[in-house]
């Protein structure tokens, strides 16, 4: 896996936590610990990505659309 150099902005009072977490041994380093953060943050996106794709539907219309479906099939299929 290659690695990029990156320059970034971060406010102290979250610096000094990531520093102390470096000082505490979690993390290695202050690379290792933002790039654990960012991975996990990505990935959370990632998995959400779904839920927040549905939220963006109308869901009156999805429902139409539906029974709209299912009322020109409903002929189609055989009776019991």
């Amino acid at each position: 896996m290659s690695v990029a150099k990156v320059t970034i902005s971060i406010e102290s009072n979250l610096l000094k936590k990531v520093d102390r977490l470096v000082k505490e041994r979690v993390f290695s380093n202050r690379s290792q610990a933002i790039q654990s953060a960012v991975e996990e943050k990505v990935s959370r996106l990632d998995s959400n990505r779904l839920a927040r794709e549905c939220a963006k539907l109308n869901k009156a219309e999805e429902q139409s659309l539906a029974d709209l479906g299912l009322a020109n099939e409903a002929e189609e299929w055989l009776e019991y």
